[in-house]
């Protein structure tokens, strides 16, 4: 039987993989693993409930707040709100669990269920593992006071604007800059939280109406940033994506500046007011090597972890570390939050272009992104693209011929019968060369006869 989850939570086509009975279910199971099993015996477990503004949520939140309650889960509705808001509001209010409804950057008709355990941290294997299986099992049916009761969380939104304006090691007086929401659950609360910071504040992206979430617009989508960027002469652009738990930025020019840029100027700031805890970044195996090499020269190290945000902050939680993320813009900051939080990123990069003076442009430059060439290789036996011979050895060779100012990295899908190859280089054609004669040994020695790939 295929797994119910995925790397992040529950995810699919809303009234597809995501039916109101399986929002129930899947409610009813965290009722009994994250709720009464952690609690003491007579004390009715509580929840907070928050979702992005796609407009299946109605209908998902509705399922999943009757499963909770019909359980015996005192429930918050915090209505919509970013994935960081719901994480900080659970360790805020000292809650049992969370449950977010979100797709993230996913267009309209897709939607997920992620749980959060007590503290906002995201679930571990097992304890997903343990509400699937809970799903198989008969659910409590409390009665008279034992039911659960949901309640307007009516306050959460400001809540998470103080919590978010306490971090700001400088306001932003001064700046202009430009936010572009999405269209998605950092709609209201971005612009708000800029604007009491001090900035000048022009938005785009910021007109839910439940089916425009993620539609040219946000993190996934730059160039309406960009623009609006040039047009309004702005100091600097902030994208999220649809349940703002990442951040990705333009400068003043309109240049894109990316996870991997934004960690390098956080990292060194924090470094230089020592907050940067063992001098160390968390990152994935898919940053840039420019970032390796901008922050060794600034004698900060790089803790290497799988690619996804989850294994970012299992490593982080592990080494106490306080920086990590990924080029995709999941930026963490582990002294304020317990996840990626796009808000949260973005004023602390705007705060470092205010209390420095510099533009984000000059910030950036620290770091000097490689050439970066990406080919799937379909068709064949990842599960030998790390033991062929040939394979490795072709690895080893582009790895010498590369040196120290390139990289090369073979990575097999997780869904599909496929191998990524990626190498940088000090320049294009390099990087090129280099990727595709390393993809055509994979598909020569990996590649997979029809029969053989038909049952991968």
């Amino acid at each position: 039987m295929t797994r119910l989850f995925g790397t992040d939570g529950v995810r699919g086509l809303a009234n597809g993989l995501i039916t109101a009975e399986v929002a129930l279910g899947l409610a009813q199971a965290a009722a009994v693993v994250l709720g009464h099993r952690q609690v003491p015996a007579g004390k009715r477990p509580v929840a907070v409930v928050a979702r992005d503004p796609r407009i299946s949520g109605d209908f998902i939140s509705a399922a999943i707040e009757a499963g909770l309650a019909s359980s015996g889960i005192d429930v918050f509705d915090a209505g919509v709100l970013p994935t960081p808001a719901a994480a900080y509001l659970v360790a805020d209010l000292e809650a049992d669990f969370g449950v977010m409804i979100s797709a993230s950057h996913n267009a309209a008709p897709d939607n997920g269920i992620k749980f959060l355990a007590r503290g906002g941290q995201k679930l571990d294997d097992a304890l997903e593992d343990a509400i699937e299986a809970e799903m198989d099992v008969p659910s409590p049916r409390p009665t008279g006071a034992a039911v659960g009761r949901i309640k307007r969380f009516a306050d959460a939104e400001d809540r998470y604007i103080v919590h978010l304006l306490q971090t700001l090691p400088h306001r932003l007086d001064g700046l202009k800059v430009v936010l572009d929401c999405a269209h998605g659950a950092a709609s209201g609360c971005s612009p708000q939280v800029f604007a009491d910071a001090g900035a000048e504040v022009i938005v785009i992206g910021a007109e839910p109406d439940g089916i425009n979430i993620n539609d040219g617009y946000g993190s996934t989508h730059l160039q309406p940033l960009q623009a609006a960027v040039l047009e309004h002469a702005a100091d600097l652009g902030i994208a999220h994506d649809g349940d703002a738990d990442r951040c990705l930025a333009v400068d003043a020019e309109g240049n894109v500046v990316d996870g991997d840029q934004i960690m390098a100027i956080m990292a060194v700031a924090m470094k230089a007011s020592g907050e940067l805890k063992d001098d160390a970044l968390v990152a994935t195996v898919m940053s840039n090597l420019g970032l390796k090499l901008a922050l060794r020269e600034a004698g900060i190290s790089i803790r290497e972890t799988g690619v996804g945000d989850r294994y970012v902050l299992e490593a982080m939680r592990q080494g106490g570390y306080s920086l990590g993320g990924e080029q995709s813009g999941h930026v963490i900051f582990s002294q304020y939050a317990t996840t990626g939080d796009g808000v949260l990123t973005g004023l602390q990069l705007a705060a470092q272009v205010a209390k420095t003076g510099r533009s984000l442009k000059q910030l950036a430059s620290i770091m000097t992104k490689m050439p970066q060439v990406l080919i799937n290789v379909k068709d064949v036996d990842k599960s030998a693209a790390s033991t062929h011979e040939t394979v490795r050895q072709a690895v080893i060779d582009a790895q010498e011929k590369l040196g120290e100012t390139g990289r090369v990295l073979l990575r097999p899908s997780g869904t599909e019968p496929l191998v990524r190859v990626m190498v940088e280089a000090e320049d294009m054609e390099t990087a090129q060369a280099v990727a595709e004669k390393l993809a055509a040994t994979v598909e020569a020695n990996l590649s997979l006869t029809p029969s053989e790939g038909a049952s991968v």
